[in-house]
């Protein structure tokens, strides 16, 4: 039913499979969903959400010190026609629809921004161009609230690309109508001295699809946590994500996938590699298939890539079924270096070691790049790909 592979390479890799009693979407964290910051304890490290987090590096985002000041974070919009941006308040019925905050830093964001930003495809428009949101941060330290909203039938592109620096917790809302079809491609490219942590909900109605393609390079410090929801019976959430981890960096991705709805499907596919001393990769996958989810269909796969001594990854799938009235369940993780006979076969060939290299790394991230489906998007993504490999080469 499910597989858990572990490869020694300064990694730790672990799962679990458990048949529950009932529900424990609550009982996963601390304390539960809130909108409220007061409802959720300073973390110190020792709790399971946090434990892998170096607390310190979220210079006081974790504990309500940071305070948003001197921010100069710019953000574009680009739409094709029919499609509405506005800003709205907190009390907008759309803000915090697809999931409330489900730690103190989500927390912290919902309660700090000053306007959300909402976009809105109407139902039954089919989009030929892909919306593309710009977020480049020039210093200081900022909270912000995005919403994507598609209505019913409507089909979507959506590029959320991050460079520049910042201090920076915000959270993305996804609302997907009836039959609705969304594709978002979320890209760190961040400086090196940038923080961000962000929770990504998407509430997925009734036969809706949604993709996820997240794709995280710079920054000292990301933290993100996409989260679904289905709102109907018969929807499908694609979860995919690439990450480079180089030294010194810390990416951590925790994923949650809430099946309560009949006949649903969900597959989570994340690849990282690493190089570098205390290059650092987390990977939380937790899939709840509740009692009322018969007809489920899933699955969750971590793969990872570790190039130099002195990387760390830690690797963790789990998976709750409380109903055994489903289609499939299962994970698979697995951590290891450099395909030894797949580096000879090629240097056999006549291919230079760094070059051998560099196809092999090229390879494993080629499944996940070909998911985003923008020819420039993809073509600058294995560019940057190439530049790391290079670096570390030089």
């Amino acid at each position: 039913m499910a597989e858990a592979q572990n490869i020694p390479a300064g990694s730790t890799t672990t799962g679990s499979i458990a048949v529950a009693a009932e529900s424990t979407v609550a009982t996963r964290m601390s304390a539960p969903p809130s909108y409220d910051v007061a409802d959720f304890p300073v973390p110190h490290g020792r709790e399971e959400e946090w434990r892998f987090t170096p607390l310190a590096r979220l210079r006081g985002l974790h504990d309500g010190s940071a305070v948003a000041g001197g921010a100069d974070l710019k953000i574009d919009i680009t739409a094709p026609e029919g499609v509405t941006h506005e800003l709205v308040d907190r009390e907008d019925p759309r803000v915090g629809k697809a999931g409330k905050p489900v730690d103190r830093v989500a927390a912290q964001a919902y309660s700090n921004f000053e306007k959300a930003s909402v976009v809105t495809v109407p139902k039954e428009t089919v989009l030929t161009e892909p919306i593309r949101i710009t977020v480049h941060g020039a210093g200081g330290t900022a909270f912000g609230h995005q919403v994507v909203e598609l209505g019913a039938f409507a089909e979507a592109v959506v590029v959320i690309d991050h460079t520049g620096d910042a201090l920076l917790a915000a959270n993305v809302d996804y609302l997907l109508g009836d039959g609705a079809k969304l594709t978002v491609v979320s890209v760190q490219d961040w400086d090196d001295n940038a923080v961000h942590v962000g929770q990504h909900n998407a509430l997925v109605g009734r036969d809706a699809t949604f993709k996820s393609v997240v794709v995280t390079f710079g920054g000292d410090l990301v933290r993100l946590h996409p989260r679904v929801t289905y709102a109907g019976p018969g929807g499908e959430a694609e979860l995919y994500g690439l990450y480079f981890t180089e030294q010194g960096q810390h990416q951590e991705h925790r994923l949650f996938v809430d099946h309560e709805a009949t006949n649903c499907r969900s597959n989570v596919v994340y690849k990282g590699a690493l190089q570098g001393q205390d290059a650092h990769a987390v990977w939380i996958g937790d899939v709840l298939i509740q009692a009322s989810a018969t007809g489920t269909d899933t699955y969750e796969l971590n793969r990872n890539l570790v190039l130099t001594d002195g990387a760390r990854v830690d690797s963790v799938p789990n998976l709750e079924i409380e109903t055994g009235e489903i289609v499939g369940a299962g994970h698979a993780s697995a951590t290891g270096r450099f395909d030894d006979e797949q580096l000879f076969y090629l240097m056999a060939r006549g291919i230079p070691a760094d070059e051998a290299r560099r196809l092999v790394v090229r390879g494993f991230f080629a499944e996940l790049v070909q998911q985003i489906g923008l020819p420039d998007v993809e073509e600058r993504l294995m560019s940057k790909i190439e530049a790391e490999l290079e670096a570390s080469a030089a």
